[in-house]
């Protein structure tokens, strides 16, 4: 997906797409005193309210929750306490946490939330990992011991078996195993010196777009590992080249592009004590279709989920892992395609959930199967757990105990994300959570108690200890803004450009004593699947920025266009082989209903930028319209053939055969028609949006004799993290726009100062 996952999380710096903050409301603390600097927003890492805790862990008993505090204690939280005390001091495992990691290393670890420590079965002990370097801290002695392996990489997806007997990792594309006290070596469990085997391994194109965090699992009874093989030889490579050495050196990244052969992958089992691996026989083109999840359903079988390459067909199946005989028990089929609702939970090995669009809304599905065989029939359903013209947007826990489901799906307000409860047959639904705005809550394996940070459009995050029944008492809170006032945006229910359906939007305005048609318009889209922007949370730095923005006198404008997500499967399938006409349409009949509505505006001096999907929207917002006189657009996606294969395909469909959709939505096409003055930002360590698309749009711009402007940030991926490139980002897009709408002084802040 071409976002980073990080950017739209709480503060967690970098913070670079964190654009739609038009939600918020002055605090009520803030005090006005002195103009906002890009300086003051960016120049250091985390925010000016504080970092909350994040990477929070229940202990398997389900005892107590911990946190990574910013001063690198490891902190717990009992439930009903909601008192954090220092578990661990920073001076005991300092040595483990100090490793330095590469710029992809860093990027990586935000994007995708990958973990600073794990639990061990016992609740007893720690597994931490640091530069390929596995520690076990014992919590009774406050001691770590070091596994081994050092300086050989080691640390890869470490686990526990669940028996506590073992820790598992990857290292060279292989599996091993390592006693947790460190005593004997470790052990291989798979032998490959291909470097393009992937043995249990997460491949780029799986971690972005299926949203794989592991492909290796251990067996209930601890005797085995299911593990994905994937091969990835026939995959192509591309170059990522850093330039800031005397002799430049390039990463080789296996990268497939739509219509490019993808990792071909298969599932196999092998014994805790090694030896031949058990290929299962699922019955599918492993050359084109993916293997999402999969995982056990008992000590003996195992479950693999197929999806299609065309993304249509998304099949459950069952496997003997001593004969690898398999039964297809539950196939699932979407006229445009699947996204997003991978995940399977089982329930006492003869039940199971999925969630599913099938009634045009992600809802909670519950299916049988016989446990004492369950290769003998196809699961059977047996109800939908809830229903509403609502998304339910992830399952977080199931106390069996209660037979109780809770998950997130929208409240009273469309824009807030709730916490909700409901019982396996459909009964007792209730809502969780009490305050309005997004909850973003950890629960332990069973449910029960459980610690949630949430926000809202006038509260910065709140972190709390809480009880099932959804009394919370906070024990982390942000640091109040000073030295501001916080303008408040306005809330906008807009109309598509189809006439009937509504858009969700809000517009930050400057000081409201302007002339009619004085005061410059950004219109700041996201525009792309997958990602709904207008939800009722603190933004962080871009709403910072937004309020620079508007003591320069421009006004913000956020819309959620039609393509977008969470709102159901139709609202987001209209961008199915349809990236750019609907959603430009729905963002120019959303400006004409804002310009009618607030005439300070001026409709002869408007700007669009945006980053990622946005940043191709911006380029092909300006081919497309006139109306536009200035943009930046970052990390752009310049033609989706430059993409990866499992996000481009979902949705333009493959190139061979969809070639009209790939043509028609390239903005390398429609360059020669681009409009108002450009400013393109990429970093040059990208491995997401590789710089290639940057570098073809502006030889289009060359060969048509337009002129641009263009920034890159050294060895940066694409989240262009740490305070100073963060600041030379920003200032060259507030320089961008005023330059190009310069307001008179008596009209803007003098915020440009110090930056």
């Amino acid at each position: 997906m071409i976002r980073s996952k990080c950017l739209y999380c709480r503060n967690r710096a970098p913070a670079v797409f964190v654009f739609a903050a038009a939600f918020l409301l002055p605090l009520s603390h803030a005090q006005g005193t002195h103009p906002w600097t890009v300086q003051e927003i960016y120049g250091h890492e985390g925010s000016l309210t504080g970092d909350p805790p994040e990477g929070i862990s229940w202990s398997p008993d389900g005892r107590v929750a911990t946190y990574l505090a910013d001063s690198g204690d490891v902190m717990e939280v009992f439930p009903g306490d909601g008192k954090p005390k220092k578990m661990i001091p920073y001076e005991k495992i300092s040595g483990l946490l100090s490793a330095n990691v590469s710029e992809r290393d860093r990027d990586h670890r935000n994007r995708y939330d990958e973990p600073d420590y794990i639990w061990a079965p016992d609740s007893q002990h720690l597994l931490f990992d640091t530069d390929g370097e596995l520690w076990v801290y014992e919590l009774k002695s406050g001691t770590g011991v070091q596994v081994g392996n050092s300086g050989m990489q080691s640390g890869d997806d470490p686990k526990f078996s669940p028996n506590g007997k073992y820790i598992s990792f990857l290292r060279n594309h292989n599996l091993y195993l390592q006693r947790p006290d460190g005593s004997a070596p470790a052990t291989a469990l798979t032998k490959t010196d291909d470097p393009t085997l992937l043995n249990g391994e997460v491949d780029w194109v799986y971690l972005e777009e299926l949203d794989v965090r592991s492909n290796y699992f251990w067996s209930p009874d601890s005797k085995h590992i299911a593990y994905l093989q994937m091969n990835e030889k026939q995959v192509p490579q591309y170059p990522i080249e850093d330039w800031l050495n005397v002799h430049s050196a390039v990463d080789e990244q296996r990268y497939p592009q739509p219509g490019d052969p993808n990792p071909g992958v298969k599932v196999g089992v092998v014994d805790e004590n090694g030896g031949a691996t058990h290929w299962l026989k699922i019955p599918e083109d492993y050359g084109n279709d993916y293997i999402p999840r999969f995982g056990w359903v008992d000590p003996r079988v195992v479950w693999v989920e197929t999806l299609s390459r065309d993304h249509k067909h998304l099949n459950v199946w069952f496997a003997d892992t001593k004969t690898g005989e398999v039964k297809l028990v539950l196939a699932q089929t979407e006229p445009e395609y699947f996204t997003e609702t991978y995940d399977l939970h089982f329930l006492d090995n003869d039940q199971f959930l999925i969630v599913s669009w099938r009634d045009g809304y992600r809802h909670i599905y519950r299916y049988a199967y016989n446990p004492s065989n369950p290769l003998d029939a196809e699961a059977r359903p047996l109800n939908q757990v809830e229903s509403g013209d609502y998304e339910v947007t992830d399952i977080k826990a199931i106390d069996l105990g209660t037979s109780t489901v809770y998950y997130l799906a929208e409240g009273g307000n469309p824009l807030d994300v709730q916490i909700w409860a409901v019982h396996l047959d459909g009964s007792g639904k209730r809502q969780v959570s009490r305050t309005p705005g997004v909850h973003d809550p950890d629960f332990p394996e069973n449910g029960k108690a459980y610690i949630d940070t949430y926000s809202d459009r006038m509260t910065p995050p709140t972190v709390a200890s809480c009880a099932p029944d959804g009394t919370c008492q906070p024990f982390w809170q942000s640091t109040p803004v000073r030295g501001h006032t916080l303008r408040a945006p306005v809330d906008l229910t807009l109309t598509a450009a189809d006439g009937k359906t509504e858009l969700y939007g809000a517009i930050l305005l400057p000081d409201s004593r302007t002339a009619v048609k004085s005061v410059p318009l950004l219109v700041n889209p996201y525009g792309g699947p997958g990602v709904g922007e207008m939800t009722n949370r603190w933004r962080g730095k871009g709403f910072f920025f937004d309020q620079l923005l508007a003591e320069h006198g421009f006004a913000v404008l956020h819309v959620d266009n039609r393509g977008m997500a969470g709102r159901g499967r139709a609202f987001e399938q209209a961008c199915y082989h349809n990236f750019g006409p609907p959603q430009l349409a729905d963002q120019l009949s959303a400006i004409d209903q804002v310009l009618a509505k607030y005439p300070q505006l001026d409709p002869e001096r408007m700007g669009w930028w945006g980053w990622s999907w946005g940043g191709s929207f911006t380029l092909y917002a300006m081919s497309h319209s006139d109306r536009f006189q200035a943009g930046v657009s970052g990390a752009p996606v310049t033609d989706f053939r430059n993409y990866d294969s499992i996000y481009t395909e979902r949705y333009l469909g493959l190139p061979a055969e969809d070639k009209e959709n790939y043509d028609r939505d390239s903005d390398l096409n429609s360059a020669d028609d681009l409009k108002g003055h450009l400013l393109i930002l990429h970093g040059t360590g990208d491995d997401n949006v590789h710089l290639e698309n940057t570098v073809q749009y502006i030889e289009r711009l060359i060969q048509a004799g337009i002129p641009y402007d263009y920034n890159i940030f050294p060895r940066k991926t694409h989240s262009v993290a740490g305070a100073k490139d963060q600041t030379e980002l920003f200032s060259k897009i507030l320089e961008h726009f005023e330059r190009y709408f310069a307001q008179a002084p008596a009209n803007r802040g003098t915020g440009a100062q110090g930056q």
